[in-house]
């Protein structure tokens, strides 16, 4: 039997995403591995395609339309029915747990419910880092399915060769934002912090911003900073090495009570820079490598401002004493994830676990 004909089909969902490569290379290695890749909005199109699929993995399934109350509430009630639908006809169902809770405010309740349902429903949960499954069993103590953690696969040359553009030890430091621009992310209180600096930094924030009415916020609170440099739209991929090749490294101050697990973390890695983060679950992964980056723990809004401030301040002072450290660390942690995040690692597993699902 050739290949094609032994190819099992499932849903793997989002099957792509213009804005996160993340997608394309699992579901590039799954393919690989002996599957089809179907999007979950076409599980009802035909009786024979629902049949046809014996297992549904589902990533971000939590997060809520936000456009209106009404797409809200059409979001959430469209996901319950497949929910019942895909657990009712007796498919395995597979969850990646990216967060701790949604990072939308609005629809928060209605995403926990999801989060309640997907847990008493699924038969294994895919984490990227053991702060998850900590997190899991304290919000549901009775989880009783299988918990696999594979790496977050790296994102080595995706989006092109990375850049090593010429630095000058007599600029400022150069910082960089970059992904959506959301409330969660703590933008506000960046630029706040990164003005009390003045010339000495320079802070690029790149990405799509959440509305406009957010990016005239963060317009108003630039204004007068020229050392802020807002680029407020969709970065293109082959944008992405020219903004992390212009910085010394990446600022990423996100909020504890939320994030467990963040992408643009493992892109900076995987384009040669370090980051400013508080330890979130991505950077506990990183165990004896943490040493290649500045991170920080706070407990309320005041305590993040000052650490941030402390953080940004330290980098400044080693950036004027050895105007090389910074790339350093960026080429330590390139090579770290390029070991520890080997995409083959996550699709092997992910492989793996469907087949003893299915077996």
């Amino acid at each position: 039997m050739s290949q094609a004909e032994a190819a099992i089909p499932i849903i793997f969902n989002p099957p792509d995403n213009s804005e996160n490569q993340y997608i394309h290379i699992l579901v590039k290695g799954i393919e690989e591995k002996g599957f089809v890749v179907n999007p979950l909005d076409d599980l009802f199109k035909s009786r024979a395609h629902f049949q046809s699929i014996r297992l549904v993995h589902l990533n971000w399934f939590e997060n809520l339309d936000e456009s209106s109350k009404g797409a809200m509430w059409k979001s959430f009630s469209r996901k319950i029915v497949a929910l019942l639908a895909i657990k009712a006809s007796g498919k395995k169902l597979v969850w990646t747990m990216h967060n701790r809770l949604s990072h939308e405010k609005g629809s928060g309740k209605l995403s926990t419910i999801l989060v309640k349902l997907l847990l008493k429903s699924v038969d294994a949960v895919v984490i990227h880092c053991a702060a998850t499954e900590t997190f899991l069993r304290e919000i549901y103590p009775k989880f009783r399915s299988k918990i696999l953690l594979i790496p977050h696969p790296h994102f080595i040359d995706v989006y092109g060769k990375a850049l090593e553009l010429p630095k000058n030890p007599q600029e400022p430091l150069k910082l960089l934002f970059m992904g959506a621009v959301k409330p969660y992310k703590n933008l506000e209180l960046l630029i706040r912090v990164c003005r009390e600096f003045g010339d000495a930094i320079q802070l690029t924030i790149a990405g799509k911003p959440a509305s406009q009415d957010y990016a005239e916020d963060l317009r108003r609170l630039a204004s007068g900073a020229d050392q802020i440099d807002l680029r407020l739209g969709f970065v293109e991929d082959h944008q992405i090495p020219d903004f992390i090749g212009a910085s010394d490294l990446l600022v990423l101050p996100y909020d504890l009570r939320s994030s467990l697990n963040s992408g643009t973390v493992i892109l900076a890695f995987s384009y040669g820079r370090t980051v400013i983060c508080p330890r979130i679950g991505t950077i506990d992964e990183l165990a004896a490598a943490d040493s290649g980056v500045f991170s920080y723990t706070y407990a309320s809004e005041s305590e993040h401002e000052s650490k941030l401030r402390y953080a940004i301040g330290h980098v400044l002072e080693l950036k004027k004493n050895d105007p090389l450290a910074l790339l350093q660390m960026g080429r330590t942690m390139r090579e770290h994830v390029q070991k520890a995040n080997d995409p083959v690692v996550a699709t092997d597993g992910l492989s793996k676990l469907y087949r003893d699902l299915l077996s």
